[in-house]
């Protein structure tokens, strides 16, 4: 996904970057805020999500955002974390923050931890502005801008083409018995429906967000859906090693018993294809990794170095003549 300018209320008083809607992105960025085994996935086929909804924490939506009136209630709910969007550029980070704070099984730090229990009575609006003086997650989330030889003070739209293109986030999360929408312009969270312990929290979030992508979709409006998921390599790790250990309890009572040979064979298989997924994740972390260190790398030094040499061997004007021709 190409970069993306983020909706937003007010001004905060803080500056946040606008950062690329990426999932290796987002990946790292919740990585750095301290919060571990998570990762973020672009999602593609629904009804794949619905089968291992145990490892999904929750969903984020991104699209074009055109102002549409939506009368659906807001309500309430004294310890569903809930934040008004007020700081410019954050809507992504804010969407993400949403699921990680409302998930109470998630490793999510002493810093994160002690920050969502000293914000816990504040209002919508001032968890909002809490979260733009949250150094962790402003330093985590800028660290993540593209350096730029002219910066700015303010960004606004000067066009009609330009404020409509401004995407927004918002968030699908499972929260005590209940399934909620979490969009920070709005002034609460909107209660989707109900569910048991353990039932699947995504049969009641998934048709409301297939409906969202049908009206989009027809006025072809870009959307985006992204799953906030457990890391896949724990679930690989762990599911080897129980395989592992299972083709050791096969292997003390094979004694040429065909029927184990067979269990053993599947077993092997297992390992190998589990192997497999593991290694293609490692190297889509390694790939991210890769990806970010390039985002946050400043090219500029060494593009004005070398248009300093070009010039200075003669060679840069017949460069910008050529160039020029071709366009």
């Amino acid at each position: 996904m190409s970069s993306t300018r983020n909706s937003s209320r007010s001004d905060g008083g803080v500056s946040w970057c606008t950062i690329e809607s990426d999932p290796g992105v987002f990946t790292e960025l919740i990585s750095q805020i301290g919060v571990k085994d998570v990762q973020v996935e672009e999602t593609y086929d629904l009804d794949m999500l619905l089968q291992d909804f145990n490892a999904v924490y929750g969903l984020v939506f991104l699209f074009k955002w055109r102002g549409d009136k939506d009368d659906r209630p807001v309500t309430e709910h004294p310890k569903l974390f809930f934040a008004n969007q007020v700081i410019n550029n954050a809507c992504a980070t804010q969407a993400i923050l949403s699921i990680l704070l409302n998930n109470k099984d998630l490793e999510i730090g002493q810093e994160l931890t002690s920050f969502r229990d000293f914000v816990q009575d504040f209002n919508p609006e001032l968890k909002g502005m809490a979260i733009g003086n949250c150094e962790l997650v402003r330093n985590a989330h800028n660290s993540f801008a593209r350096p730029e030889p002219f910066v700015l003070g303010t960004e606004k739209a000067t066009s009609e083409d330009e404020a409509e293109d401004v995407y927004h986030f918002i968030s699908y999360v499972p929260f005590d018995g209940g399934v909620y929408e979490l969009d920070g312009l709005k002034k609460g969270p909107i209660f989707l429906g109900s569910i048991a312990d353990k039932e699947n929290w995504l049969r009641v979030a998934i048709p409301v967000i297939q409906q969202r992508i049908e009206k989009y979709a027809k006025s072809e409006i870009r959307f985006n859906l992204m799953s906030i998921v457990r890391d896949k390599r724990v679930d690989l790790k762990k599911a080897i090693e129980q395989q592992q250990s299972q083709l050791t309890q096969i292997d003390a009572k094979l004694s040429g018993n065909k029927e184990l040979k067979e269990k053993k064979e599947r077993v092997e298989a297992d390992i190998e294809s589990n192997k497999q997924r593991l290694q293609a994740e490692e190297e889509k972390f390694e790939n991210w990794k890769t990806e970010n260190i390039r985002r946050k790398h400043n090219y500029i030094p060494f593009i004005v170095n070398l248009l300093k040499i070009l010039a200075d061997r003669g060679e840069l004007s017949n460069l910008i003549s050529t160039a020029q021709k071709t366009r």
